[in-house]
């Protein structure tokens, strides 16, 4: 990489030129939209994501527990520290990320770097060159923890990019819903056909290094995609930074907004992540069905997500991100407490609650998301430094934080219930308050932590309205150096 500072210049002059902010290498295409290979480009990069965000909580706990023998308190833990541990990381990824140049720009080295990193560590989660026991427990620890580092230098980079890819508060939303549609893809790829792999593989040790195979072959293959697809894409470049990750930290500490924003994602990442923890545990003890169940109960989360991505779009342009992201919560919650009924309830019935509970968790994912770049575009109006990093760092360290402590919480709820181990590869019998416990952990205590999380959204008031006010005079007028307005054919300024 060149240490020297990438593609600066002179702002641009005519009817389709932008007045680049401090730093960018070009400016946004007019008005902010993106062409669609962009879109699609970038989108692909949510294969890596979802893989990785999906699988280890899917199936890393009951691997812990089923095939290598260890104890649900211990697997818990095991499946936690690792990824807490990117809460340290994530934010030196950002800042690292925030003052890299290089002829790919900022973020693009890292989506190369690094997500071939990632596919190769997560192959190594599931090779289990000890066997079983406590060795095997350690082992799958170390190598978490060199993905969960592998991943940080991937993510960061890769949530930083939209708000330098366009200007636009809408384009926003609409790119947002084009990287979480691939999202719900991987989530229904990697969640559903992972556990068909791993017992095709044979189960047990063998079957989950096949799965460990399959799962890095789209990590790769999704960060290969996203380097290319935004080849071309007008990401830009950081020219100015605090000078240490404290001042740094401190900055987007500052934006109220974004705490809100923040604090509300991670408890809700954390009910999210307890779903997911529960699956196979749901599957096997409440609906006796350890084989088709866990990929029937991913298709009915995962199908009408996709399907529903353009409804929830169309709400976020008709009543605004944040009624639409309060929405999405509340549907969530109300089919996961739905769920507890489930003992009683026919197979379709429980079904068709765990769809609605996809419906809800597509609309959490879009509208979050695409709350984030405003925050980050606020604060660079305000301030008129472009920190992208340093709030993508920030942001996903906690979206990191709660997608493990899910998990954790879930193995938990196994521990003080009375779960019972296996390293034979399949479930043991459990006991009654065993079953209890799952049924709890995956309905009632995601439902109240993802309502519950909602609360913490009322200092948040991010509207269009409000981000139009921060960019403060005309174009041309004293203090106006630092903010980003765009010319549209048509001769009117867009600011943002």
């Amino acid at each position: 990489m060149d240490a020297s500072p990438a593609g600066t210049g002179p702002p641009v002059a005519g009817p389709t030129a932008a007045l680049a902010s401090a730093g960018a290498a070009a400016g946004p295409p007019p008005a902010g939209v993106l062409p669609r290979r962009v879109h699609v480009g970038y989108a692909s990069g949510s294969l890596a994501t979802g893989a990785f965000g999906t699988v280890p909580g899917l199936l890393l706990l009951p691997y812990l527990t089923d095939t290598l023998g260890v104890t649900a308190g211990i697997a818990a833990l095991l499946v936690l520290l690792p990824k807490a541990w990117d809460v340290l990381v994530n934010p030196v990824a950002g800042r690292i990320s925030d003052r890299t140049r290089s002829r790919w720009g900022a973020r693009r080295p890292y989506l190369f770097g690094a997500g071939i990193a990632l596919g190769l560590f997560f192959a190594a989660i599931f090779a289990a060159p000890f066997g079983t026991g406590a060795a095997a427990g350690g082992y799958v620890a170390l190598t978490f923890l060199a993905a969960a580092t592998a991943f940080a230098f991937f993510q960061v980079p890769y949530v930083a990019m939209p708000a330098e890819l366009t200007t636009g508060y809408a384009e926003r939303t609409r790119l947002m819903t084009w990287r979480i549609a691939v999202l719900a893809l991987a989530i229904l790829v990697s969640g559903a056909v992972a556990p068909l792999v791993r017992d095709a593989g044979g189960g047990g040790l063998a079957g989950h290094r096949w799965m460990g195979f399959f799962v890095a072959g789209l990590i790769v293959l999704g960060a290969l995609g996203a380097f290319v697809g935004t080849r071309s894409a007008p990401v830009g470049a950081v020219a100015e930074n605090e000078p240490t990750l404290r001042a740094q930290l401190a900055v987007a500490g500052r934006n109220r907004a974004f705490r809100a924003l923040l604090a509300c994602f991670v408890i809700q990442s954390a009910g999210v992540a307890t779903i997911l923890a529960g699956v196979n545990y749901f599957a096997t003890q409440i609906l006796r069905d350890p084989e088709g169940g866990p990929t029937i109960l991913f298709v009915c989360f995962v199908g009408p997500a996709i399907l529903v991505m353009p409804v929830w779009s169309r709400v976020g342009r008709r009543f605004g991100k944040l009624t639409g992201l309060v929405a999405a919560a509340l549907i969530f919650a109300a089919g996961a407490l739905a769920l507890v009924t489930a003992e009683i309830l026919p197979a379709a019935g429980i079904y068709l609650l765990v769809a609605l509970v996809g419906v809800g968790y597509a609309g959490q994912q879009v509208f979050a998301l695409a709350m984030l770049p405003d925050c980050i575009a606020y604060d660079e109006a305000r301030t008129g430094r472009r920190q992208a990093g340093v709030f993508t760092g920030v942001w996903t360290a906690g979206e990191t934080f709660g997608l493990a402590l899910g998990p954790g919480i879930f193995g938990l709820v196994l521990q003080l219930s009375g779960y019972l181990p296996s390293d034979t590869g399949a479930a043991a019998a459990q006991p009654d308050s065993a079953r209890l416990g799952i049924l709890l952990g995956f309905t009632v205590l995601p439902a109240l932590l993802v309502a519950a999380a909602t609360l913490l959204l009322r200092p948040y008031s991010l509207t269009p309205a409000e981000l139009g006010a921060a960019t403060g005079p005309p174009p041309g007028a004293p203090g106006r150096s630092m903010r980003t307005t765009v010319i549209d054919n048509d001769g009117k300024g867009n600011t943002g």
